[in-house]
């Protein structure tokens, strides 16, 4: 009787396994551990050809899963010999994300400007804010690490013979996926 419960139970027993053995191994970073990581390396101050200089604040970020990216938002202050009064704007940008595997970090990728205003800025002023924006952009967060993966958070995936592969973004945050290691 015992042996027909478990031939019973094994073809149940093979779909688990195979479900199992189809499920991708992956490691999350939450949206709250993403935040701590990106304040920490703010405020950046940028001056431009001794006539203005840029504080940007620290970013508030927003998950855009649908395009599978991040979004910022920042406070940049401006002042300098070329305004009569110092400024504060906004600035809006998003990014893709790709893993640097030399310092196991999850970093900033393919910028896009949305978009860069300072409120009450004289002309001369706005134009140069025109002409180096997206190079303050670009230089402000494309490649900033927003996050490193641990030797803990990647020891079981190593041993399997696995690294991190694709970044997924979610409502929750960003998952990454470990796939086999690349051969030489």
């Amino acid at each position: 009787m015992k042996r027909r419960q478990w031939l019973m139970s094994l073809p149940i027993t093979l779909v688990l396994v195979a479900a199992g053995a189809q499920a991708q191994p992956s490691y999350t970073v939450t949206t709250a551990q993403l935040q701590q990581a990106v304040a920490e390396k703010f405020p950046m101050r940028y001056p431009v050809g001794g006539l203005l200089d840029f504080t940007l604040q620290p970013p508030r970020l927003r998950l855009l899963p649908e395009q599978n990216r991040l979004g910022t938002q920042m406070v940049v202050d401006a002042g300098g010999p070329a305004l009569s009064r110092p400024t504060t704007g906004n600035f809006d940008v998003d990014f893709a994300l790709r893993y640097e595997a030399s310092d196991q970090s999850i970093r900033a990728h393919k910028l896009k400007v949305n978009s860069l205003s300072l409120s009450g800025m004289p002309p001369g002023p706005a134009a140069l804010l025109q002409a180096y924006g997206p190079s303050l952009a670009e230089q402000s967060l494309l490649e900033v690490v927003l996050h490193k993966l641990q030797p803990k958070d990647l020891a079981l995936a190593d041993g399997l013979g696995l690294e991190p592969g694709a970044i997924t973004v979610t409502a929750r945050g960003l998952v990454i996926a470990f796939v086999a290691k690349k051969t030489l």
